[in-house]
């Protein structure tokens, strides 16, 4: 493969991952602002969340990369797309963790004391549900990367995109 070729390679999977996870966090960001609009609140994030979307989009395409262990290719497939998540999940955690506790070092003194304001804040709960609702755009990701190396780029998106085949009636 030439640099251009590969170039082209990385710009389109950086792409597509980042265009499926600004699909999740728009759509989170559009329930936060649903729900929030109840309340006479208004919220914008848009910017925010397509960000979001690069950044995870590129550090899930590189740890991709990473190798689970030899272990990990002698089981079923789905334990590798739940290690993923998991560890994917734990590293999304801590750095919305440390974002929380970065903005709370101005009115607590010290590491310990700024991690213990960001789960007293009224926003630890958004650390959870943003936790939440990322770590299931990872464990549909990782699914389908599974499935995608199964089956191939083509086919998987001929799944998605040729029609159903017809109902078959059940025996009886």
């Amino acid at each position: 493969m030439s640099f251009r070729d590969k170039a082209i390679h990385e710009f389109k999977s950086v792409l597509l991952a980042t265009l499926f996870f600004a699909a999740w966090f728009e759509a989170m960001v559009v329930l936060k602002t649903l729900i929030l609009a109840g309340y006479q609140v208004e919220f914008s994030g848009l910017f925010k969340a397509l960000v979001g979307a690069l950044v995870v989009g590129k550090v899930v395409l590189v740890l991709e990369h990473v190798h689970l262990g030899s272990w990990v290719f002698r089981q079923p497939a789905w334990l590798s797309v739940v290690l993923r998540t998991v560890l994917y999940t734990a590293g999304i955690f801590l750095v919305l963790l440390g974002e929380k506790m970065f903005h709370e070092r101005h009115e607590h003194d010290g590491f310990g004391a700024s991690l213990v304001g960001a789960f007293e804040s009224a926003n630890a709960n958004e650390v959870w549900a943003k936790t939440i609702c990322v770590s299931w755009a990872l464990l549909v990701f990782n699914g389908l990367t599974v499935a995608r190396q199964r089956l191939g780029s083509a086919a998987l998106l001929g799944l998605f995109t040729a029609p159903l085949p017809p109902e078959s009636k059940p025996a009886g």
